[in-house]
């Protein structure tokens, strides 16, 4: 990560699979305070956006500096994080899993110089169709997300391929089925029969078209 506030990832790696990865070797988390790349007194990492307008921009050579120094190889990915990227999917998520080396640019203020997006980044991504302070949050959704598909992270490895939008055969992404756990009734709300049936295949065909349904229902753009 290439952020202006280091200090920010010290409790979300801490904890869940983040935490369970780094512990078992199997993925490693650097932060790099962006101010460390500059060469001025007042370690200045923004400026006046040129064509005037509000608010302040993260300039071109500090993030270049910074990523040309930290970059182990040209393979590896390199992501700003900004509200004009394109979504961050699943899919996505396990494509950059399978990079050795995978920097992150937490975007601030009014955004990053577009020279940056255009000559030094492989992805310009965004986790939702609103607007963050910062990239720092998405930087850690982006880390929990790719962390999952990485060998041994997730205790039950098959569990990570049923997640919402997981399966790439799927010609429709959908969302996970709902879940249900004992008591069998509450308040008066039972759970599905077929649950409880002990008949495999029903189980299975109900879960399908259960996902349907509430993919139709909370996700209708989904569905084809």
């Amino acid at each position: 990560m290439i952020t202006i506030f280091p200090e920010f990832f010290r409790g979300p790696f801490d904890y869940g699979v983040i935490r369970r990865g780094r512990e078992k070797g199997l993925l490693e988390t650097r932060v790099h305070d962006l101010r460390s790349f500059t060469s001025d007194r007042h370690h200045t990492v923004d400026d006046r956006p040129f064509g005037g307008g509000e608010g302040m921009v993260l300039k071109p050579e500090p993030l270049f500096q910074a990523v040309e120094s930290i970059r182990g190889n040209e393979g590896a990915e390199v992501v700003a994080l900004s509200a004009s990227g394109r979504r961050f999917t699943q899919s996505e998520a396990f494509r950059l899993s399978q990079a050795r080396q995978v920097i992150l640019i937490c975007g601030r203020y009014e955004g990053i110089d577009e020279r940056v997006v255009e000559h030094l980044a492989t992805a310009e991504f965004s986790i939702g169709d609103f607007v963050l302070s910062g990239g720092e949050i998405g930087a850690v959704v982006i880390v929990d997300t790719v962390a999952r598909y990485i060998p041994g992270v997730v205790g039950k490895e098959e569990s990570v391929l049923r997640d919402s939008f997981s399966d790439p055969a799927a010609l429709e992404p959908m969302v996970e089925h709902p879940h249900y756990t004992r008591p069998a009734e509450f308040r008066g709300w039972p759970v599905p029969d077929v649950l409880i049936s002990g008949d495999h295949e029903a189980v299975r065909r109900w879960r399908e078209e259960a996902a349907r349904l509430k993919t139709a229902r909370n996700r209708p753009d989904l569905l084809k």
